[in-house]
Parts: C-alpha cells; structure tokens; sequence
C-alpha cells in the first residue's frame, strides 16, 4: 500500500504504525532480560518501533526535532516537536521528545502534560514511563514519582533509575 493510500486523520497525518505485536514480544523479553545490558538492546529495539513515525513529514519533523535536541538547540527541538504534535496528534512519540526537551531544559511543568499525553497513547512506553517518574521526582512530587517509578519498573526492572526507589515502609527493595 503506497504511503497515499493510508488512512488519514482529519489533520493529515496516517494513523501511527500499528506496532503492538512487534512490542508484545520485546515487552516479554525485556520482562525475561538477564541482565541491564541485555535489557538495554531491547528497549534500544522499541525505541526503533516508538521513533517509526507514521509518514515521511513526521519522520522529517521527529528526526530534525531529534537532531536539534542533540545539538542543544532546544528552541529548534521545540519548534520541531510543536510542528510534530500539531501535525500528528495521535502519534505518541512527538509528546514524548517535546517533553524530553523541556526536561532537560528544568521546565517540569512543561513537561509534564506531554509525557502525560505520550502515557495516554502508548500506556508502557518505557522512556515514557521514566520520564513520568523523573519529571514528578524533579516537580516535587515525591510520592508520585515513587508510584511512577514503580510502574517503569514493572515494565522495565533494569532501568538505570531504579537507584532512585525508596522503601515503602515494611517493604523491601
């Protein structure tokens, strides 16, 4: 099917890739993962499904949004992202980056909302899930990032924030 003949939103953009028997089973081999490493080949294959976006305008806006964040031109990342979200409003991962950028620039509370609005559409997205619990834990909002941070564990137990867990009184870790 040519990219033209995909079903399109009222926005334009195609509906995401549907990726959900791909991720099932890297969901169990992560669940199974041995070790961190191992753990962190399998996320480094969602991240390949999560970073597919659904047409060749939104890989541009992704992939340009990505590089600029890695180059530290966070206002460029941003305007990417915007564009991104505006053009595709159902495709998780354009939240996802928007909201990285703001974290990484200590703008919590702009962050917020677009993890929130990733969570929504991709429930275990892992990098998601993490950036909840850190975007929470830097917010001030310790009990919540704790919740947070335990439900990114349950789906990824390697995650290098796990250093961050705290003992629930009677409870081990």
């Amino acid at each position: 099917m040519s990219v033209l003949a995909l079903p399109a939103l009222a926005d334009g953009c195609p509906e995401a890739p549907d990726i959900s028997d791909a991720m099932a089973s890297l969901y169990e081999r992560l669940q199974a993962a041995p070790d961190e490493r191992t753990a962190q080949l399998i996320t480094n294959e969602m991240w390949g499904l999560w970073d597919d976006a659904p047409d060749e305008p939104s890989q541009m806006m992704l992939d340009e949004g990505m590089r600029a964040r890695a180059s530290y031109d966070f206002l460029r990342a941003l305007d990417r992202f915007d564009s991104l979200v505006g053009y595709c409003p159902h495709y998780a991962e354009g939240y996802n980056q928007r909201a990285f950028v703001n974290f990484i620039r200590q703008e919590y509370a702009l962050a917020l909302p677009d993890v929130e609005r990733a969570l929504e559409l991709r429930p275990r997205h892992v990098g998601a899930l993490s950036g909840y619990a850190l975007t929470l834990l830097a917010l001030g909002r310790e009990a919540e990032g704790q919740v947070a941070l335990r439900a990114a564990l349950a789906v990824n137990p390697w995650l290098a924030e796990r250093a961050l867990l705290k003992p629930v009184p009677g409870e081990e870790l």
